[in-house]
């Protein structure tokens, strides 16, 4: 059995510890070859599932993907508090979840006073609430 098919069934298994052993061991960040890059977002997503944030939190410091999947796990966590905080410290990604979180909560007016304090002039979060309130309208 390769590697590959040991991850797979160890992820299955909810075995994260044999699952992220293997792949992590064949996972390159931005790597010419894209079998290792595809292994490190691999990684990531088993990082993730496994409730390691605090592995991503360290990774997330110098890797944008780890950034990326530590952001979404906080927002499917409805963790607004870290994001917050996360957002305060310049992190873009952290804000746009942010706002679509509470978006999702049918919290616009908070996701508007959340951009306007954090980032007034970020024109994508803007369109991020622009597009949950043009969705709103259209489901009312």
């Amino acid at each position: 059995m390769e590697w590959s098919e040991q991850a797979r069934e160890a992820e299955e298994q909810g075995d994260w510890d044999t699952a992220i052993a293997l792949v992590s061991a064949h996972a390159e960040c931005y790597s010419t070859d894209h079998y290792a890059h595809d292994n490190h977002l691999w990684h990531m997503r088993l990082l993730a599932r496994a409730d390691r944030l605090t592995e991503l939190s360290e990774l997330a410091r110098t890797d944008v993907h780890a950034r990326r999947r530590l952001n979404r796990s906080l927002r499917d966590r409805g963790m607004e508090t870290t994001l917050h905080e996360r957002a305060e410290d310049g992190d873009r990604d952290a804000l746009y979840c942010l706002v679509r979180l509470l978006c999702e909560t049918s919290r616009t007016e908070q996701a508007r006073q959340t951009v306007a304090g954090l980032a007034p002039e970020n024109e994508y979060a803007q369109e991020i609430i622009a597009a949950a309130e043009a969705s709103s309208s259209q489901s009312s």
